[in-house]
């Protein structure tokens, strides 16, 4: 289902992942300094571990691990507004360019499929490769501002003080939601 070189395989996040998770999530922020997009101090922030904490028993990270199991990349996720929100993710610059990033957004949107959610929304750098245009190939179109739901608006104001908003969107992508599950025509599609 979500293509990975050989050697690499998808999984819910553990909580014993938290430190690797870190460490993978600090890696992938270097990449944003030569930038100037982020300021220098927060690129040394990461996803807090109690948030991965609290995430990974609801089934809202999904890991790459590589061919010794150890995380190599991973996606947090969180219900908000009807949709689901890619709130990071993360590959470690050592795995990158391999497309985890994309096995993990397809894994991302197949959490949404899953559980009936119409859509995939994030936040975005709009012009950078790896940030607007990757989303952009996987069908994520950006969101006018003016249907910007409440929730991206408070994500906005907080990301201010690190980051240069203005050179930031939120991109949303809808789900399809399959027509059959294990050979039986879904009831509920419309």
């Amino acid at each position: 289902m979500h293509e990975l070189p050989e050697g690499y395989a998808l999984t819910l996040g553990e909580v014993d992942d938290i430190p690797a998770l870190i460490a993978v999530d600090k890696a992938a922020s270097a990449l944003f300094a030569p930038t100037g997009l982020i300021r220098a101090e927060a690129l040394d922030d990461h996803v807090p571990a109690d948030v991965l904490e609290l995430a990974i028993p609801l089934g809202d990270v999904i890991v790459t691990r590589n061919e010794h199991g150890w995380a190599c990349g991973f996606a947090l996720v969180s219900p908000r507004g009807k949709g689901l929100y890619l709130d990071q993710i993360s590959v470690h610059p050592d795995h990158g360019k391999k497309g985890l990033g994309r096995a993990l957004m397809l894994a991302v949107l197949s959490v949404a499929e899953t559980r009936k959610l119409p859509h995939v929304s994030l936040s975005t750098f709009r012009e950078l490769k790896w940030n607007g245009p990757f989303y952009a190939s996987l069908g994520f179109a950006e969101i006018p501002r003016d249907r910007m739901e409440p929730y991206m608006l408070e994500l906005e104001a907080a990301q201010r003080p690190d980051m240069d908003v203005d050179a930031r969107c939120f991109m949303r992508r809808k789900v399809r939601r399959a027509l059959f599950t294990f050979g039986k025509p879904k009831e509920d599609v419309k």
